[in-house]
Parts: C-alpha cells; sequence; structure tokens
C-alpha cells in the first residue's frame, strides 16, 4: 500500500477503469504497487445517496487495478481500516449486478442491498447518462 494524490489516482482511472470516469472529490485515496510502480488505487468519499450522508459513512467511489492478482480486494480492505481510522462508522461501495465481487467477497465484505438501476435523468433536472443503468448491489464490511 502507498500514499497517493488525487490527481494520480484520477489519470490511474482514466487509464484503466472498465466503465467510470474518476470522481469529482474524495475524503481519501490509497495505492497498491508491485514494487515499481501503480497497480491499482481506491479512492473514498461522501456517499453519493444523500440518505446515507450522515457524517459517519463513506463511500468507495472507484476501486481501479491493472488487474493485478488481489489487488483490488487487497485495496477494499485497507480503505476499510483507513475509513476507522479517520473515524467513520461504516464504509458501502456499489458494483453492477453483472460484476461477480469477487475482490469485495475476498476482503470480507457482503451485499446489503440491491437497487432497482436506471436513470438519474428526470424532467426537473436533466442529465446525461454516463454511467451503466442496470440495478446495482450495496456493499459494506461485514
Amino acid at each position: 500500500m502507498q500514499p497517493i494524490d488525487f490527481d494520480e489516482a484520477c489519470e490511474f482511472i482514466r487509464q484503466n477503469h472498465r466503465h467510470h470516469l474518476p470522481p469529482k472529490g474524495w475524503k481519501f485515496g490509497i495505492g497498491v504497487n508491485d514494487g515499481k510502480s501503480v497497480v491499482g488505487v481506491v479512492t473514498a468519499g461522501r456517499p453519493v445517496s444523500r440518505f446515507l450522508d450522515n457524517g459517519y459513512t463513506a463511500e468507495v467511489t472507484r476501486c481501479c487495478t491493472d488487474e493485478t492478482k488481489c489487488a483490488a480486494s487487497k485495496l477494499y480492505a485497507a480503505a476499510w481500516r483507513a475509513a476507522k481510522a479517520l473515524g467513520y462508522k461504516r464504509l458501502i461501495t456499489y458494483t453492477l449486478k453483472s460484476e461477480p465481487g469477487t475482490s469485495l467477497i475476498a476482503a470480507g465484505w457482503k451485499v446489503v442491498y440491491e437497487t432497482k438501476g436506471g436513470s438519474w435523468n428526470v424532467p426537473s433536472r436533466p442529465r446525461v447518462d454516463k454511467h451503466p443503468l442496470e440495478p446495482k448491489l450495496l456493499w459494506e464490511p461485514k
């Protein structure tokens, strides 16, 4: 594990994430390396859902690797340790329902909820969807 700054994390995500752009902001991030270079990053910030944004919950907003074995599970575990050290009582993240969640399971996380998915585009607040619209699974550490 290693410290990583926001700009470096965002560039790694731009180059390696399958379906998301970098986050707009963060509370903290962590990098993992193979002894030579960064092979993965995790970013955490405020929960996207305003209903979960209680000041004691953080959300993993991106976990991205170059597919180095075990990197993602190490990042999820490190994110929970860091969140607890910063005083957070809960850490959450979402995956697409079609994703297996293998790294989360390996890091000791569990599914706690399934969203309906869909668009955030509504007449009162038009938006361009830049993310997958399928249902998502909400995870948290056991």
